[in-house]
């Protein structure tokens, strides 16, 4: 998933980290050569398979498409191989997709477009925006100090390690899983460096280096396990809902999303916890050091500014009235007046832009007329992916209204013999899950979603569940550090060997595989009326 929600940022860390590991370049993270090669052969195949896979599938004649499907299909393919590659941007090919479409008379210019003012997007750009106020002000990393220094956690390795993996799993909730791991990447640092230090010596002992090859991989795997959490944890949660909702009229709140997939998060998360348990056991000595690094770090941020609270109502108003109609309807059924007021007159779009607009108007200083977030800030939000997202929805769109989904779905079919919701469901998290290990989970999800709701309506099977698998499969890839920016973060630390990715992520994408179909095809037919889970 290379290139998830943002491009890969740059992580420096201060001199006093950077003995923490030779190997470690303050210029940025650095893959290995052979990662580096399989990067650069990647992108350029893409150059030249792109064309030739639009060229073919144009040119080939394929029964059962009318013309206009059969002309989105070979856009299709084109972007699927431009976006696995990464032969030019993401964003980029997003824009070209629909473009080609106009062009090649699939559809007007209207529609091919109206996508990109799904209210999704908005509900992503009202997000970003408060993200970025979080990140400004740090509150963000006040809330992880604040965690770490509960006097539960206290001295003890394997409860600052279960303390440092929950609170980066809290926050990619709400944040995105690149920014989430690119803050909590240096604190785990400083915390290594300390209990390094502790011991007298530059290099790290053994038994600190399993320890923080640990610390590392939870940073990164929990990051990305929180952003499973809530529809604007990940992309891929938004393209699925937006898909599901255009394709069924089924319309998933934030708060129903919540009960759906937390529990797979949770057990997902305490899979991890006790994969990872080997690597906090022995004893440190000096182990107190830590703790007072954490009661340093806490007392240097001080009170919170007024940047930081006003943040803070802005964020709590936002998630408040993004669960509070979910809320009203499971304690008074969906037929109460109250939660059919707020759901039509604030849905969760309308919701994340009047948070946001609450940062526009808070003050920091009246008196020189600071707010809590001006323009220059918010503008620097990842428009990228915003119009990545929109892309896939235009594709996602087209798919079903020319009918190409469901043929490639019946294709697939044919392929794979599945026939039942639960096969698909299984079928169709397996298959994200392998493709997210190699390209953007975003662009996993843009391809994957719109398949497996074609072949659900092909077969004649609600296509809520075989979708939402494929949603949560495609950020869902652990084993390399180039399937996801969290895992290539703290692999260009050097504390993370090759193999210790390989083998805990396997170990961990294989549970997913078996998981998140699972608790899908047990819990959400009880939760999401009208969605029939039958064998």
């Amino acid at each position: 998933m290379r290139l998830v929600e943002e491009p890969i940022v740059q992580v420096t860390v201060c001199p006093g980290d950077a003995g923490v590991d030779e190997s470690f370049s303050e210029n940025g993270l650095k893959l290995s050569a052979s990662a580096e090669r399989f990067e650069r052969v990647r992108q350029r195949s893409g150059l030249v398979l792109a064309p030739l896979g639009f060229a073919l599938i144009a040119l080939s004649p394929i029964q059962g498409l009318s013309p206009e499907a059969h002309r989105l299909a070979a856009v299709a393919v084109l972007t699927a191989i431009l976006w696995i590659t990464e032969a030019i941007p993401l964003s980029v090919t997003a824009l070209f997709a629909p473009c080609l479409c106009v062009l090649l008379k699939v559809a007007p210019a209207k529609t091919v477009f109206a996508p990109f003012a799904d209210p999704v997007v908005f509900l992503f750009i009202g997000s970003f925006i408060i993200a970025k106020a979080m990140f400004a002000h740090g509150l963000d990393r006040r809330v992880a100090i604040a965690v770490l220094a509960l006097k539960w956690v206290g001295p003890r390795p394997g409860r600052i390690i279960v303390a440092f993996s929950a609170v980066t799993l809290f926050l990619s909730m709400w944040l995105s899983n690149t920014a989430t791991t690119a803050m909590m990447y240096p604190i785990g640092l400083s915390l290594l460096t300390t209990l390094s230090a502790a011991n007298g010596r530059r290099e790290m002992t053994p038994s600190v280096r399993a320890y923080a090859s640990g610390l590392m991989l939870l940073c990164a795997y929990a990051a990305s396990l929180g952003g499973l959490g809530t529809p604007v944890g990940t992309p891929p949660n938004l393209i699925g809902l937006g898909m599901i909702y255009k394709a069924t009229s089924v319309r998933i709140s934030f708060f129903h999303w919540m009960l759906l997939v937390g529990p797979i998060m949770l057990l997902l998360y305490g899979v991890l916890l006790w994969v990872m348990s080997s690597t906090v056991r022995g004893q440190f000595p000096h182990r107190a050091k830590v703790q007072d690094w954490i009661r340093a770090e806490k007392d240097r941020l001080g009170k919170m500014s007024r940047g930081e609270r006003n943040t803070a109502i802005a964020f709590a108003v936002t998630a408040g009235l993004w669960i509070l109609p979910g809320v009203i309807s499971l304690l008074f059924g969906a037929a109460s007046g109250v939660a059919g007021f707020l759901e039509e007159r604030m849905p969760e779009a309308v919701v994340a832009l009047l948070g946001a607009t609450l940062l526009f108007v808070l003050p920091v200083d009246w008196g020189k007329r600071t707010f809590t977030i001006g323009w220059k800030e918010a503008a620097s939000i990842d428009w990228g992916t915003i119009l990545l997202f929109g892309g896939g929805l235009s594709l996602g769109s087209l798919m079903f209204s020319t009918g190409l989904a469901e043929v490639a779905g019946l294709v697939l079919q044919d392929w794979t013999g599945a026939h039942t919701v639960t096969a698909m469901t299984f079928l169709f998290t397996a298959v994200a899950i392998l493709m997210s290990e190699l390209t953007s989970n975003t662009a996993t999800a843009n391809v994957i979603i719109p398949i497996a709701i074609g072949l659900a309506q092909g077969s004649g099977v609600n296509p809520v569940l075989p979708a939402l698998g494929a949603c949560l499969g495609a950020s869902a890839g652990f084993a390399l550090p180039v399937s996801t920016p969290p895992n290539a973060i703290v692999y260009g630390s050097g504390l993370v060997p090759i193999t210790h990715m390989i083998r805990y992520g396997i170990f961990i994408d294989i549970a997913a595989a078996i998981i998140i179909p699972v608790v899908l095809l047990s819990w959400g037919p009880l939760l999401l009326p009208g969605i029939a889970a039958v064998p």
